[in-house]
C-alpha cells in the first residue's frame, strides 16, 4: 500500500509586521512630544476663527467684489470718410469733381460771351446735375411761327459752337419748346412739329463747325409739354418758346451734389 504523502499547509510570512509596528509606535511618540512642546495661542485662535466666520457669513466675498468690466461707450466711433468710401467710389468722386470744374469753366466762358454781346435777355446758363443747360429764347433765333434760324442769329450759333468744342468732347442735346397757343400752317400742323424742326435747324447751325462731330449732337422737340412758366400770360409764353442746349457731363455729377 502506497504511503500517503505528508501534506504541508502554506503559511504567509508575517514577520515584517513587527518592525512596521515598531516604526508606527516611534512616530506616534514623536508626534506626542512635538504636540507637547507647542503652545496654542488661544487669543490668536479666536481672532482667526472670527475672521473666517465673518468671511463666510457676510454679504461680500471674492465673487461679490469682482472688478467690473468696463462698459463700452454707447456712442460709436465715427468712421472716417476714407473708411466709408471704397477706392472705386473715391475715384468716381474725384472724376465727378473734375468734370464739375470743367463745366463751371465752360459756363464762365459762355457767360462772358453773353455779357460781351449784350445777350442777357435772350441767353441764360444754368449748371445742373444733368449738365450745363443753355437756354435761348425763340425771338433770338426765329420769327414767329417759323423754324428757320434768322440770318442775323446764325452768328450766335456759330460763336456758341466754338465754345462747345471741349477736350474731352461732350455730348450735346438740343431741344425745341413752344407755348400752348395752337398752330396749324402749311409747314407745321402742331407745336410739336414746330419745336422739333427748330431744334433740328439750330443743331445744323452748330454742326457747321467741323470740330463738333454729328455723333456727339442730337435734337428733339417737346412742343408745349415742358413749360417753364405759366402760359396764361404773354411773359410766361415768351419764356416757354425757347431752344435748350444741354452739354452732358462725361461723368455723373450726382456724386458731388
Amino acid at each position: 500500500m502506497a504511503k500517503k504523502k505528508k501534506r504541508h499547509e502554506d503559511h504567509v510570512d508575517e514577520s515584517w509586521l513587527i518592525p512596521y509596528a515598531d516604526m508606527l509606535t516611534l512616530l506616534l511618540a514623536l508626534f506626542i512630544v512635538l504636540f507637547a512642546m507647542s503652545e496654542i495661542d488661544a487669543q490668536k485662535f479666536k481672532q482667526m476663527a472670527s475672521a473666517f466666520r465673518n468671511e463666510f457669513t457676510s454679504g461680500t466675498g471674492v465673487m461679490d467684489e469682482q472688478t467690473p468690466i468696463p462698459t463700452p461707450d454707447p456712442t460709436p466711433i465715427p468712421e472716417t470718410q476714407n473708411e466709408i468710401i471704397s477706392k472705386e467710389e473715391k475715384e468716381r468722386l474725384e472724376d465727378a469733381k473734375k468734370e464739375l470744374e470743367a463745366l463751371e469753366d465752360l459756363e464762365k466762358r459762355i457767360n462772358a460771351f453773353i455779357q460781351a454781346n449784350n445777350l442777357q435777355t435772350s441767353l441764360q446758363t444754368q449748371l445742373t446735375e444733368n449738365g450745363l443747360l443753355i437756354t435761348i429764347l425763340d425771338n433770338a433765333l426765329f420769327d414767329s411761327g417759323s423754324a428757320t434760324v434768322k440770318p442775323g442769329s446764325r452768328e450766335i450759333g456759330k460763336k456758341l459752337s466754338d465754345l462747345l468744342v471741349t477736350n474731352p468732347p461732350r455730348n450735346i442735346v438740343i431741344a425745341g419748346h413752344t407755348d400752348n397757343v395752337p398752330i396749324s400752317t402749311a409747314d407745321f400742323q402742331s407745336n410739336w412739329e414746330l419745336s422739333a424742326f427748330r431744334g433740328i435747324n439750330f443743331m445744323r447751325v452748330l454742326l457747321e463747325n467741323p470740330q463738333l462731330k454729328p455723333n456727339q449732337v442730337s435734337a428733339s422737340g417737346y412742343g408745349e409739354y415742358r413749360p417753364k412758366a405759366d402760359n396764361k400770360t404773354a411773359e410766361g409764353r415768351a419764356k416757354n418758346r425757347r431752344v435748350e442746349v444741354l452739354v452732358l457731363p462725361n461723368v455723373s455729377l450726382k456724386a458731388v451734389n
